[in-house]
């Protein structure tokens, strides 16, 4: 059973991007290493881990910018993890997302072979992500990442996409983006109203009870596991013209508009909640952290003020499900954002052929039962709403198949012909060690014996 003893977070070696939101604003990178050769590998992870952000200091100005680091398997291979360690891995994590597609529903448009080089492949094996306050800071340190492989021959980059905050912090679609996380317990971060009871701290990272009072026991050895946790690594493409045109196609007036968009997502595009704002936006209720998230469904279970299918009500139930045999904390994992590609200008309907999207780093000790679990069930099946093949409106690929019910009285409004406005470009699971397991693996030479 859980404890009701708070544990002390060794916030000192948890690396700042699981427990800290990106900063307001922020430019930054996504860098993907390969290595062909272990000791240069060990070598480079030396050189970069006085650069890797610990969440006690978070945004403090001592360097120009901060990153977080992280390993899918064959990139812990590559490192010289032995096997008798690598064994121990959690099998969504050694597997690899790509194989996982058909659970996933990463079908389609969204399919694995459709993903961009090296996602889904053997060649992907560090993610590194690095934030900084403006764009002369991202260079500096960028310039810091370069030399901590710049005489290494067999440490490749593969991959690099810059991300940066959209105005008025929004994503491509136009809505305030990043409102909600779970709290955290022990945690030390601002806890807003409408967070929610805290979520035990082992749900999140390894070394705490989590919320059925275990502690996680593997990967192996200890040192390697504590304080770390995994991470799903999601990009998408957004099709913002897509979404702006269907828009126009179902509404009567430019009200109308907005009015099915916020039903699709559950808040208005300021961040006002349906559950607080039904009728129309609020934009000083979005604007206030103390009020935005202060809300549930369970004095709406009709879905009259947010429909059932909604996306941040089948992402985050909250309390709609309290009567139904769903522990909705064991299902929550951390959301972590950060948007690419230039934003489509106000007004216009037809592709500009610009790459534009975001990517998501989804944050949790137990995949299956977080990511995958929301993923499969609350995403794409609509059975747990008694919804059958309705889909998640903005992340669900039904392919233009899909439909979207708007509850109504008296008659409810269904809409139809539901495009597929996100495809995913690729995706990977990854292992967020702790500051001191990262040392442990840059000093690793024949291997040690997992325990």
């Amino acid at each position: 059973m859980p404890t009701d003893k708070i544990p002390v977070l060794e916030v000192s070696d948890i690396q700042a991007t699981v427990l800290r939101p990106r900063p307001s604003p922020y430019r930054g990178q996504y860098v993907v290493l390969r290595i062909d050769d272990a000791a240069q590998g060990r070598e480079m992870l030396r050189r970069i881990i006085p650069y890797v952000a610990p969440a006690d200091d978070w945004w403090l100005p001592t360097l120009p910018g901060w990153m977080g680091i992280a390993f899918t398997y064959h990139g812990l291979e590559a490192l010289g993890l032995p096997a008798t360690s690598l064994k121990t891995f959690p099998q969504e994590f050694r597997e690899g997302m790509a194989s996982r597609a058909s659970i996933l529903r990463d079908v389609g448009d969204s399919a694995p072979a459709n993903w961009e080089y090296p996602f889904g492949t053997r060649d992907m094996h560090v993610a590194i992500a690095i934030y900084s306050k403006d764009e002369e800071s991202l260079e500096a340190t960028l310039a810091l990442a370069r030399q901590s492989h710049h005489d290494l021959p067999n440490i490749s980059v593969v991959y690099r996409l810059r991300f940066s905050e959209l105005p008025n912090g929004c994503n491509p679609f136009g809505f305030k983006d990043g409102l909600h996380n779970p709290n955290v317990e022990g945690s030390g971060a601002v806890v807003h109203p409408g967070s929610g009871r805290p979520v035990k701290a082992g749900e999140f990272i390894m070394g705490y009870p989590d919320e059925l009072g275990a502690t996680a026991i593997s990967p192996e050895p200890e040192v390697l596991r504590r304080n770390g946790t995994f991470v799903a690594f999601r990009k998408f493409h957004m099709r913002v013209a897509a979404f702006r045109h269907y828009l126009r196609e179902q509404a009567a007036s430019p009200e109308d508009e907005d009015l099915i968009a916020a039903k699709m997502v559950g808040r208005w595009r300021s961040g006002a909640p349906l559950a607080l704002a039904a009728e129309q936006d609020d934009p000083e209720l979005g604007a206030d952290q103390d009020r935005n998230n202060a809300f549930g469904f369970g004095d709406d279970m009709h879905g009259l003020k947010c429909p059932f299918g909604a996306h941040i009500r089948r992402v985050n139930p909250r309390d709609a499900l309290k009567n139904e045999l769903v522990a909705t904390n064991l299902h929550q994992f951390l959301r972590r954002g950060t948007n690419y590609g230039p934003p489509l200008p106000e007004g216009v309907l037809e592709d500009d052929g610009a790459q534009r999207g975001g990517v998501f780093l989804l944050i949790g000790v137990h995949q299956r039962q977080q990511f995958e679990f929301v993923q499969s069930q609350w995403i794409t099946d609509g059975n747990f709403i008694s919804h059958g093949r309705e889909e998640d409106p903005i992340l669900g690929n039904s392919g233009g198949e899909g439909f979207f019910t708007i509850p109504k009285r008296p008659v409810r409004r269904r809409l139809h012909g539901l495009p597929q406005f996100v495809a995913v470009q690729g995706g990977e699971y990854c292992f967020m060690p702790g500051l001191r397991a990262l040392k442990w693996l840059a000093g690793l030479e024949a291997g040690p014996t997992a325990e």
